[in-house]
């Protein structure tokens, strides 16, 4: 009787080890990023606190598990020796395990990727929500929830690391003058980064790189505007909006295509019909 109440402490004990550790992490961690200004330490620091609070629920789990073990009387010695020696034949079938390991360690030490940012792995796009010991928990526009092994990342796009850029490209006429319109780009961005709603999230002011290429309808103006990590969509949908109505007010043509379509002897006969029915609208205005 007097073991199932050691166990039953023990239990206990882990249970109630594992809620104060995981409060401390949680508690520190707030008060390490309420004194930190940077978005990129805070970022940091709460991908590690996850971290170490996975870390730390394993290592209580494993002391918890050799004390019920002890007190159940199994010799915990052979267990160990074994697993020594079984841990090389399992090594060799767990070489994905291991390499999703290490390749996770790697990716936080070099601080690669932080939750809260938003990166391409491969052809996969979308926002960290959570980094575990072995996986990485990616969420794209659509909702939809990637689970991807650390030891599957061979290369990492990072979009919302330090800053990140909003690049435009405006189309506009031959016909217009490109360093007026560059001057216009120029204004409206200005506006914008001394705008209340957006002077936080624009960093420096926006950069026109000028006339990028000659396409079939107009030629295009290339730029960019730096911005605070994960506002470069809020900020470049707004800089189109104020754009395009800027242009409209000053007269500034935005090129289409335009396309005539012919039906064959069709495309006649609607012409001659369009032509009879106006000759008879003449007439009737003449009578």
């Amino acid at each position: 009787m007097v073991p199932v109440l050691r166990i039953s402490l023990i239990v206990l004990f882990t249970i109630l080890t594992i809620a104060l550790s995981h409060w401390l992490i949680e508690r520190f961690s707030k008060l390490v990023s309420s004194g930190i200004r940077s978005q990129e330490a805070q970022k940091r620091a709460k991908t590690l606190s996850r971290i170490l609070k996975s870390v730390i629920y394993i290592l209580i789990l494993l002391v918890s598990l050799m004390l019920i073990l002890s007190e159940l009387k199994i010799d915990i010695k052979p267990i160990i020796a074994a697993a020594g020696v079984g841990g090389i034949a399992i090594g060799f079938g767990a070489q994905n395990l291991i390499k999703d390991l290490i390749s996770g360690f790697f990716l936080l030490l070099e601080d690669q990727i932080r939750v809260g940012d938003v990166v391409k792995i491969g052809d996969t796009t979308g926002e960290v929500v959570d980094i575990r010991l072995r996986v990485l928990l990616l969420r794209d526009l659509s909702g939809n929830l990637h689970i991807i092994p650390h030891g599957n990342i061979a290369q990492v796009t990072n979009m919302t690391h330090s800053y990140s850029y909003w690049l435009f490209d405006f189309a506009i006429a031959y016909k217009e003058d490109v360093e007026r319109v560059i001057k216009v780009i120029k204004e409206v961005a200005e506006e914008m980064r001394n705008d209340p709603g957006f002077k936080d999230d624009i960093l420096e002011p926006a950069e026109v790189l000028g006339l990028d290429r000659f396409e079939e309808s107009g030629v295009i103006i290339r730029g960019r505007v730096k911005t605070k990590p994960m506002t470069q969509w809020r900020v470049g949908r707004e800089l189109n909006l104020r754009i395009k109505n800027r242009f409209d007010a000053l007269g500034i043509e935005i090129p289409f295509p335009h396309r005539t379509i012919y039906f064959g002897n069709l495309s006649k006969n609607l012409v001659e019909s369009n032509y009879q029915i106006k000759e008879e609208s003449d007439e009737n205005k003449e009578f």
